[in-house]
């Protein structure tokens, strides 16, 4: 997720073994992936997406970066959020707003790292905030 200031938001969760990562979680029955997307921003950091468009897909299987085992996978998007407010839920331990070159210095799980190189590598930030 970008903001106005072309920043990305990062949190550490309890579920990523001190890692840092992006909001998310699992889809509700009958949910739709933007809809899963939208809930999970507002329930985990309160914060409303806009122009949201489709990033990369990615499969987790027995990483050794969460807390338990499991197989799963990450659809992952980009958004805009004019708030800046972060409002965490119990889940989020720690926030950071940071330039996206910024955040690949923080110990992200490998998946977030990914994503945040990608959104570098693709000159997301420019996109939402030009």
């Amino acid at each position: 997720m970008v903001n106005p200031k072309a920043e990305v938001l990062i949190v550490r969760t309890t579920k990523w073994r001190g890692t840092w990562g992006v909001p998310g979680g699992k889809l509700d029955w009958g949910e739709s992936l933007q809809e899963a997307l939208l809930r999970e921003f507002r329930e985990e950091v309160a914060l409303d997406l806009q122009q949201v468009r489709f990033a990369l897909l990615q499969e987790a299987i027995l990483d050794s970066q969460f807390h338990v085992p499991a197989h799963f996978v990450l659809i992952n998007y980009f958004a805009f959020s004019a708030n800046t407010e972060v409002v965490p839920n119990e889940e989020i331990v720690e926030w950071a707003w940071l330039p996206p070159e910024q955040a690949l210095s923080y110990p992200l799980n490998n998946f977030t790292e990914r994503l945040v190189s990608d959104c570098i590598e693709r000159h997301i930030v420019a996109d939402y905030c030009s």
